[in-house]
């Protein structure tokens, strides 16, 4: 042991620095548990507590410096040892402060030293007690106490091994509600036990379109950000999905964003912003659908020519109406995208500025900034109010007009094309 602490606040709360890692007990020294969570197994030759933030300072031999910032969840434990019996625990949420970050540095070579921040945003604090164990687990562990008794160990089904390949890991679900009750925002991680943290970076969920997946089992990942939050009064509550299940852990935990309050130009009406990001992201969710929507239809549509040249009885009547399906597809994605350029937007002639453009620069406009609202921003959002809208309605009439092209060419007994259900005629 290289180095030992006692907290300032709560005497059994305690902190060691061997040769072989950094340790803390609760208890007065009576048991040790190891801190492994981004601190690899070195030698941890000195330590500082900087009680006005309450972060742990480590010096190690030959790593460097490393903090873990805000180690009071580990005070509640050693004053509520309780906590450590129940299935799941949020530890209390400090405020969290609300700023725009700026860029990081570059080109400084050895003149400057850059350390890491501590995380942006919300952190989340929680414990957990146990993880469900999998199909494939279970197995694992029933043949190994088998193989200990010298035991026969049977083979495993086919249809059991594919249970398990199906199978997705258990993951917690940290669903953030405003004071509203309504749900902004879901965080994925996936489930280990013990104390771990997570952090929300006071972003809305986002609208984009989702791209498709073929795995089911596909990465634990929370879901992307969109604009600023509003500061405010939020709450956030633990979900454990395992086994198809879904079972919540953990009830409402409030905590507060609050602005940093250093704004060069603060908004006047903080409401007046949030009622405006919540229309551009309802017209971002559209939009956005919408140009996907119409890619996809002019893929459909080429598809469709083609199962055309191969399918007798298709005549110049079904092709004209197919030429005239793409026209309109096209005009659709010009009047959303523009024309594209080779190198810059600024190489193309003065034309009309495309739909989807004028969305981008509000969404920019705001993606980083706590000000108020300019007259541009609430100048396009007018424009898409009246420019959006047909454009929409003539995908539609579109999406109308091939259904009816599929539906002549599953009488012609066509072969199958993207998105049309065949049907099987039996005797």
């Amino acid at each position: 042991v290289h180095t030992i602490a006692q907290d300032p606040e709560v005497p059994g709360l305690l902190f060691a620095g061997t040769e072989f890692g950094f340790y803390f007990s609760i208890d007065g020294g009576e048991a040790w548990t190891k801190l492994t969570s981004g601190l690899p197994t070195i030698a941890v030759r000195d330590m500082v507590i900087q009680e006005q933030k309450n972060d742990l300072v480590l010096a190690t031999f030959g790593r460097g410096f490393y903090i873990m910032d805000d180690y009071s969840p580990l005070r509640e434990l050693a004053m509520n040892k309780e906590i450590l019996e129940q299935q799941a625990h949020i530890f209390p949420v400090d405020d969290a402060l609300m700023y725009i970050r700026t860029g990081g540095k570059y080109g400084q070579g050895s003149s400057f030293y850059k350390a890491k921040n501590p995380e942006f945003g919300a952190t989340f604090t929680y414990y957990l007690k146990e993880v469900p164990k999998t199909l494939k687990a279970e197995r694992t562990e029933k043949e190994k106490e088998l193989f200990k008794e010298k035991q026969p160990i049977p083979q495993p089904t086919r249809e059991e091994l594919r249970l398990e390949e199906a199978e997705e890991a258990p993951y917690l679900v940290f669903a953030i509600r405003d004071d509203s009750g309504e749900g902004i925002r879901k965080l994925y991680k996936k489930a280990s036990k013990g104390v771990n943290r997570i952090h929300w970076d006071l972003r809305y969920s986002s609208t984009r379109p989702v791209s498709a997946i073929s795995n089911r089992t596909e990465k634990v990942e929370s879901s992307s950000g969109s604009t600023l939050a509003m500061p405010g009064s939020y709450s956030v509550e633990l979900y454990m999905v395992a086994r198809g299940e879904v079972s919540k852990l953990v009830d409402a935990v409030p905590f507060e964003a609050a602005l940093l309050n250093q704004s060069t130009l603060p908004a006047k009406d903080y409401q007046e912003v949030a009622d405006f990001q919540k229309e551009v992201s309802e017209f971002s969710r559209v939009m956005n659908g919408t140009r996907q929507m119409a890619r996809e239809q002019q893929v459909k549509l080429n598809t469709i020519r083609k199962v055309m040249k191969q399918t007798p009885g298709t005549g110049t009547s079904m092709l004209a109406d197919v030429l005239a399906l793409q026209d309109q597809v096209d005009n659709i994605l010009y009047k959303l995208e523009g024309p594209s350029a080779t190198a810059s937007w600024e190489e193309l002639p003065p034309m009309e500025m495309p739909l989807n453009r004028r969305l981008n620069i509000m969404v920019r406009t705001h993606w980083s900034s706590t000000a108020g609202l300019t007259k541009t921003e609430t100048d396009q959002l007018e424009i898409l109010r009246e420019e959006f809208p047909p454009v929409l309605e003539k995908l539609k009439e579109v999406v109308e007009g091939i259904n009816g092209v599929e539906a002549r060419l599953e009488e012609l007994k066509a072969p199958w094309s993207p998105g049309r259900v065949l049907e099987l005629e039996q005797e």
